[in-house]
């Protein structure tokens, strides 16, 4: 590139407020140390947006994101957000809809040390983000769940071809940069003939353009069998929005919970790197949260911005703080107490940008 790369920066709510400035704090590391160039914009969102300006998404928000090439959102408390205020609004599916950000891209990785249920674990979950049964994205106007009589509600489950083409492209192309070169399709076609079987028959025709990587597809219910029993049989996974929502907090409980459990939503432009869990109020202000998954969502910003424009950098940005984590892990000696450790939230982002510096 022949410019600096421009991040926004959107804190988010309780323990988002202190998990995103470590992450940025590693990301700037990693730049430093890699000689990349990048633009920081930091800006509000969320409750304090809500309190200081009177929105949760404050107007012209989108269009400042419109000029940037990614940015890191901090965890939505959007629960507790006042029910009576038209402007406290969850920011999060509009900026996934309004960006087009159709890649849910979650992976889950084990680590020698750690506890958690399976080791040798490391697959990526690529999710449909904006169709599925979520009412609030499967829809132009209104909402997708609607309740004709007091006794019944039905909920619409939206499935496109080009939606499927898409995410199950992203998946291929995941596929390619990592050793195994495999993909599995997970639907269950066999009762939702129509929705389901659009979605296989996309992934199916996707699979003729990559003759390099294995493919094949498992019934949703036989592969979260298949997944609690040996989640290391597995690689990268492409599926519908809900299926996807539900089995990578699976997967993540597999390899030590969602605090390890990072993310990245990707779209045609642009991406958002905002790790999967929530934002935990119940610890916030405490400078004990586990900055893991948000300063690995972080990474994952950048690897993508690297291949995304072309910026080696970037990428060797990402290497260095994927590297640094596993060594701070590895040490044990500052991890938070959800990890065993009695490190705070910024001792654990401190070890891990001066990983990125050494």
């Amino acid at each position: 590139m022949n410019r600096a790369l421009k991040i926004g920066i959107l804190e988010g709510d309780d323990i988002g407020l202190e998990v995103v400035p470590e992450t940025i704090k590693v990301m700037r590391a990693a730049a430093q140390k890699t000689g990349l160039a990048i633009d920081w914009f930091p800006m509000p969102i969320g409750r304090k947006a809500l309190d200081e300006l009177g929105y949760t998404l404050p107007p012209g928000t989108l269009e400042k994101l419109d000029t940037l090439d990614g940015w890191v959102l901090g965890p939505i408390g959007h629960q507790a957000y006042p029910k009576d205020q038209p402007n406290a609004i969850n920011p999060h599916p509009i900026l996934r809809k309004h960006f087009d950000l159709f890649a849910n891209i979650r992976p889950a990785k084990s680590f020698p040390g750690l506890p958690a249920i399976y080791q040798d674990v490391d697959l990526i979950m690529v999710r449909e983000n904006n169709e599925g049964f979520p009412p609030d994205r499967n829809v132009y106007l209104g909402n997708g769940e609607f309740r004709p009589t007091p006794d019944m509600t039905i909920s619409i489950r939206l499935i496109t071809r080009p939606g499927s083409s898409k995410v199950a492209r992203a998946a291929f192309e995941l596929a390619r940069t990592r050793p195994r070169k495999k993909v599995t399709a997970v639907h269950k076609n066999t009762v939702f003939k129509l929705g389901c079987g659009m979605f296989a028959e996309e992934c199916r025709k996707v699979a003729q353009d990559y003759p390099d990587i294995a493919f094949d597809e498992v019934m949703v219910d036989t592969f979260g069998m298949r997944l609690v029993m040996k989640p290391q049989q597995f690689d990268v996974i492409v599926t519908t929005n809900t299926f996807g929502d539900i089995l990578s907090d699976v997967a993540a409980g597999l390899v030590g919970g969602l605090g390890l459990a990072p993310g990245l939503s990707a779209g045609p432009e642009r991406a958002m790197a905002q790790a999967t869990h929530g934002s935990a109020p119940d610890i916030a202000g405490k400078n004990i949260a586990n900055p893991y998954a948000m300063i690995m969502s972080g990474q994952m910003l950048l690897a993508w911005l690297g291949h995304k424009h072309a910026e080696p950098k970037a990428v060797t940005a990402a290497q260095r703080i994927e590297r640094a984590m596993a060594r701070v892990i590895g040490d044990g000696k500052t991890l938070t107490p959800d990890l065993g450790g009695k490190a705070t939230t910024v001792q654990m982002g401190d070890a891990v940008a001066a990983q990125v510096q050494a």
